[in-house]
């Protein structure tokens, strides 16, 4: 049965319901995420991501679910509505571009506007062309494409199917780091400009920090965590998120910038930081990802340092880490961070939640993540 059903309570979001078992794995996942952003999905190998784009994207068959997009279902395994994976308006991208080899770039983007749903608002070929700068690769063939040129086409012609969805499954992870470099910004500007929801997943919480807007985390076939980002990433009770993982993000607007030691201000709620380099220009919005390992902490600034951003916090909360080591939420206006001490430290210097203490923030640690 392939009709599609309107939710009487159409709710602007995306809920995804799925449950089946694949040999000894359980994939057993009940989402609710927003219908705007980036979504990321982060877990370790096997810990059920890919199965779940396949089961959004309709190769899964196998199981029960339920897929509503906007309002509409367009899967219910129960009520037997199932859309074929093709007339599904979801634009899939792969870890390897899969293009067609015998067809150059233009044929092959040409082919992925062959199928737009004629009812939808399109990402026109010239727009798809200038938002991942393809002009001059249009006469090439597959063959004659680095990594991260075919991947653009790859993505540029899962756009031109004007999608309702976007599923890109680790679309970076088969590119050395200058070619991910190369792309990162590509997709910076695919997140600023249009509108249309991305799943997005990685084992790189680098690039969820980057580009994701809305977090989910799995482990082990089951969703341990989802909410926004920063939400996500100050819990410390996420095993996955632990270890060298560990951080959490800020956001802020460009303030100034120091022509004479090269460093830009970025304003936020908690105060000012100092970032190496000229990054974009005054006013522009900024995200910095931040490791736990990078914050320390002193009860008194001191006289002489070379860490530049020293700034007022409060102690949150403390968790054990592991017997010598202890995570700590910090509270910089209304933003948070999460630093990591020994239970030495904290006894030295008589830590406790409530207290107000200075966090000595490393700029040179400080992972510049331009946000929309």
């Amino acid at each position: 049965m392939n009709a599609i059903i309107k939710d009487s309570n159409t709710n602007p979001r995306v809920s995804i319901r799925y449950a089946l078992q694949l040999g000894d794995f359980d994939l057993d996942v009940d989402l609710d995420i927003p219908m705007q952003g980036i979504t990321g999905v982060f877990g370790a190998s096997g810990s059920g991501k890919t199965t779940l784009l396949r089961c959004i994207a309709g190769l899964e068959r196998r199981g029960t679910g339920r897929l509503i997009v906007g309002g509409e279902t367009w899967q219910d395994r129960k009520a037997r509505i199932c859309r074929q994976p093709h007339e599904q308006e979801i634009g899939y991208v792969f870890q390897e571009p899969r293009l067609f080899r015998h067809l150059n770039v233009r044929r092959n983007l040409e082919y992925g506007l062959k199928r737009a749903g004629v009812n939808r608002d399109s990402v026109g070929f010239d727009q798809a062309i200038e938002l991942f700068d393809l002009s001059r690769l249009l006469d090439r063939t597959p063959a004659d494409l680095s990594g991260g040129e075919a991947q653009r086409v790859s993505i540029a012609r899962a756009l031109l199917r004007s999608p309702r969805l976007i599923l890109m499954d680790e679309p970076l992870a088969a590119l050395d780091r200058a070619r991910k470099d190369e792309i990162l910004p590509f997709l910076d500007r695919m997140h600023g400009e249009l509108h249309i929801p991305i799943i997005y997943v990685s084992h790189h919480i680098d690039e969820i920090c980057r580009l994701c807007d809305y977090l989910i985390v799995l482990e082990g076939g089951k969703v341990v965590a989802q909410d926004d980002l920063q939400s996500v990433l100050v819990r410390m009770d996420l095993p996955l998120l632990s270890g060298e993982e560990a951080g959490s993000v800020i956001q802020g607007t460009i303030g100034a910038y120091d022509n004479e030691y090269d460093l830009t201000q970025l304003d936020f709620s908690g105060g000012k930081l100092l970032v190496p380099g000229h990054i974009g220009k005054n006013g522009d919005e900024l995200r910095l990802r931040i490791r736990a390992n990078d914050i320390s902490l002193c009860r008194d600034r001191p006289e002489q340092s070379t860490i530049l951003n020293i700034l007022p916090a409060t102690i949150e909360a403390i968790q054990p880490e592991t017997d010598s080591m202890l995570l700590l939420r910090l509270k910089l206006g209304t933003d948070r961070l999460i630093t990591r001490i020994t239970r030495r430290s904290r006894d030295n210097l008589s830590l406790a939640p409530g207290d107000e203490i200075l966090a000595q923030i490393k700029a040179v640690a400080i992972r510049n993540s331009p946000a929309e």
